[in-house]
């Protein structure tokens, strides 16, 4: 009888993790720097990591499916529409499925601490832009709006995934943390479509 009264007591919750600063930035330094709609893509995708692996193996094993075919075929998968909509980005969805950990991570602050996650994302925006590493390009177009930087691909039908080494984009003032996950997301400076 008193393991039955054990099974039916309500257990506390568990305690929710808050992140500090220094680990938001450390998330966030990989994508800060992507346009507002793949970043946007990205974080609410983040929120369901499991998802994320089912669609990176499907899509490594229709990696011949382009355009609309993608598209059709990514809506009969019973996945969110941010993990749906990922699909046309196989690099950036792979990423994200070789580092779950950093993803589920990413989903959990996204869900508890959205506005440090946004605060984060623009306090590293400011750092590439004082840098001069941040700037409209023929791939994304960047606008300081008081305080806040957008980023917009420059052809709404194309969207540019940045390659840069968080450790050089943002300034040499800027001393980064140990990487998050050692080694999640470094590139030479460039654009990939």
């Amino acid at each position: 009888a008193l393991s039955v009264a054990q099974a039916q007591t309500p257990q506390p919750a568990a305690a929710e993790h808050y992140y500090t600063q220094q680990e938001l930035d450390q998330m966030l330094a990989p994508i800060a720097l992507y346009p507002d709609p793949l970043l946007t893509q990205i974080l609410m995708a983040s929120t369901y990591p499991l998802e994320i692996v089912e669609a990176d193996r499907w899509r490594r094993a229709h990696a011949d499916l382009k355009g609309d075919a993608l598209e059709q075929a990514a809506t009969a998968k019973d996945w969110d529409p941010s993990v749906r909509g990922l699909t046309a980005f196989p690099d950036v969805l792979k990423r994200m499925s070789e580092n779950l950990d950093w993803t589920k991570d990413l989903g959990d602050a996204f869900l508890e601490q959205k506005d440090g996650v946004m605060d984060a994302v623009q306090s590293m925006r400011r750092r590439a832009m004082k840098a001069g590493n941040l700037e409209s390009t023929p791939q994304q177009t960047v606008v300081k709006e008081k305080e806040t930087i957008i980023i917009q691909p420059a052809q709404p039908e194309v969207v540019y995934v940045p390659q840069y080494a968080s450790s050089q984009v943002y300034g040499p003032a800027y001393v980064p943390p140990a990487p998050y996950y050692p080694g999640v997301w470094g590139y030479p400076p460039g654009y990939v479509a």
